[in-house]
């Protein structure tokens, strides 16, 4: 039991003031007055790259990052003054679900900050000289990352993991053939299409008074109407590997291999998430990388990383192991990786295991509550995944109920030893 001391101490239901606007809009308002600054930390239910078709790959992260380029008040020019003059920072992003956005302030200048936020989201210009800049540099990016071999391993490992009807077989960035098709008019409609306050929640802690920050958005964003804004998408299931599936891409001149190997995991809402995400640590994560790091890295010594990774997003994420390795020790790896995968689905992990784990996560997340953007980033996915605002009061129980059947069982559900993709980038041995 959490004594009512504790419960003051962290975001939980009687410290957080939770709004909902007439138009959809939800504001979370956490008061810190022991710092002199606040956070924004905000996010929109669409507008992202499950919005977009497959030939038009890259709008949505454009469109999202045009949105600081001009609006129909200010320049880009003023409007990056208007926060540079204050110190203060905002700004927005796309990924394949929806659009992220924040930004930081001294207290004293959260109206600036929400006008920002207010008019980039609105009213952008999408000025065409700005739009070539993004471009040219999004196209750089993925020119640059043609010769990165742990890029391209992802990028393969995705694209088998899912079909090409699945959104997560696409990256949101878009291709090199995608890219210089779209224009400005298209992200402009883009915009009208998808953003509006349906489905937005914003999130503002630090030196406030919740009251008037709730006044503050009502003021800027509580007439924003926008009837063609889509409700949220699902994302569709995906299916299993039935077999060892095995891609390569070739990059010649490299000294390195980089490799990539998983199922199809839980989402964040998955019932079993908390357990699979106990037994990743144990396998790939935890101290120097959990077993696979001691056994591939350590013990092997053929891998320059090696580690595991659970995405438990809004959808079935991957739940992979990557390790960076001589070319000539691929095949090692990916033997030494499978064969810790194996005793996880034959054998219970250790007591030590299991306890050093659960401290491990339990004991973090007071560490990533220390600063206002930490406590900002929490609220958002405690309300982003429906987790309730009582979350970090109750998540030490649900770690701690966890056993050692339970991690097991997990694993099991997921991951086949004979079954799995695997992508490899590097050069041809």
């Amino acid at each position: 039991m959490v004594n009512n001391a504790g419960l003051r101490s962290m975001p939980n239901p009687e410290t957080i003031t939770r709004a909902e606007l007439p138009n959809g809009i939800t504001v979370l308002a956490y008061e810190n007055t022991d710092t002199k600054s606040v956070v924004i930390s905000g996010g929109l239910d669409c507008g992202g790259a499950m919005n977009e078709r497959p030939e038009n790959g890259g709008l949505a992260v454009m469109t999202a990052g045009a949105l600081m380029r001009g609006t129909q008040n200010h320049d880009f020019q003023s409007l990056a003054a208007s926060l540079e003059d204050v110190g203060a920072d905002f700004g927005v992003s796309a990924g394949i679900h929806g659009v992220g956005f924040g930004g930081k302030a001294l207290g004293e200048d959260l109206p600036l900050l929400v006008d920002v936020m207010a008019e980039v989201l609105r009213r952008p210009t999408f000025p065409t000289d700005h739009i070539e800049l993004l471009r040219r540099e999004a196209l750089t990016w993925l020119k640059y990352g043609m010769q990165d071999t742990r890029r391209q391993a992802t990028k393969a490992f995705r694209e088998a993991l899912y079909d090409v009807n699945h959104p997560y077989h696409y990256s949101s960035r878009g291709t090199l053939e995608t890219l210089p098709t779209l224009s400005a008019a298209m992200m402009k409609d883009f915009h009208v299409q998808q953003y509006g306050p349906k489905g937005m929640t914003i999130v503002v802690v630090g030196n406030l008074r919740a009251a008037e920050v709730v006044e503050l958005i009502q003021a800027k964003l509580g007439d924003w109407e926008n009837s063609n804004q889509p409700t949220w998408s699902s994302v569709p299931s995906a299916q299993q590997a039935e077999e060892v599936r095995r891609t390569f891409v070739p990059i010649p001149g490299k000294s390195q291999s980089d490799l990539i190997m998983g199922v199809v995991g839980p989402s964040r809402t998955s019932e079993d998430f908390q357990a699979a995400r106990i037994v990743n640590s144990v396998l790939g994560e935890f101290g120097m990388m959990g077993r696979v790091g001691e056994n591939v890295r350590v013990k092997g010594g053929m891998a320059y990383y090696a580690y595991s990774k659970l995405e438990g997003g809004h959808g079935p994420g991957a739940w992979s192991i990557a390790a960076g390795v001589n070319p000539v020790n691929v095949d090692r790896a990916i033997e030494l990786s499978i064969k810790e995968v194996r005793r996880l689905t034959e054998e219970y992990v250790t007591d030590e295991e299991i306890s050093d784990n659960k401290s491990y996560f339990t004991g973090r997340m007071p560490l990533q509550l220390e600063s206002n953007e930490g406590v900002a980033g929490t609220i958002l996915s405690m309300v982003e995944y429906d987790l309730g605002l009582d979350y970090l009061i109750r998540m030490p129980d649900i770690i701690n109920r966890l056993t050692r059947e339970d991690l097991m069982e997990a694993i099991r559900r997921y991951w086949q030893p004979d079954a799995y993709v695997v992508s490899v980038a590097g050069p041809q041995v």
